[in-house]
């Protein structure tokens, strides 16, 4: 079972999407790779997993997390004693959102 070839229009759509940077032999090589990856999930699709109860991981890890203690905070001077810029008692950063 064959998926439709993805384009390489789609791959630069992709890599703008997820901020990556494509040479333009990725770009190439991308689109077979891909609909070889959809072909697989096409497979998956097929297989009966009403019996099968969800996971989210099976190695029977758990989480160990301290209980949360209130404590004196860091002082202002020694939180901004290596910054690059400050203001008052603030890190002055670039702008992180365009108007």
């Amino acid at each position: 079972m064959k998926n439709k070839k993805i384009s390489e229009q789609q791959i630069r759509h992709l890599a703008k999407l997820t901020g990556l940077s494509l040479i333009s032999d990725e770009i190439k090589k991308f689109p077979e790779q891909f609909s070889e990856i959809l072909d697989y999930f096409e497979i998956l699709k097929q297989i009966n997993t009403k019996k099968i109860k969800a996971t989210s991981q099976v190695t029977g890890l758990e989480n160990v997390f301290d209980p949360d203690k209130p404590t004196a905070s860091l002082p202002i001077e020694a939180a901004l004693k290596n910054a690059k810029s400050k203001y008052d008692n603030f890190f002055k950063v670039k702008a992180v959102l365009k108007k």
